[in-house]
């Protein structure tokens, strides 16, 4: 998923991959230089669409203007990273 608006330096990134490891999801969360965030999630469908929501507000002080979703096939990915 791609993240736009005022995402980068209010911790999204952070704030994602708590709660993406909290929720057992796999992938990774990172800044892109035009701005946006970007971020792969991996595991319970439920539980990549509570992220997906949340991701849609972001943590206090982001300001979400758009989020763009794309569904893919699993990589079989481990663990949560923050990338970049």
């Amino acid at each position: 998923m791609w993240i736009s608006g005022r995402v980068q330096g209010v911790f999204f990134r952070t704030l994602t991959a708590e709660r993406a490891r909290s929720a057992d999801l796999a992938g990774w969360v990172r800044n892109l230089p035009d701005g946006r965030v970007e971020a792969v999630f991996e595991g319970s469908a439920d539980e990549v669409d509570r992220l997906v929501a949340w991701c849609r507000q972001g943590p206090e002080g982001a300001r979400v203007a758009d989020v763009q979703v794309r569904s893919e096939e699993s990589e079989g990915l481990r663990g949560f990273e923050i990338v970049g």
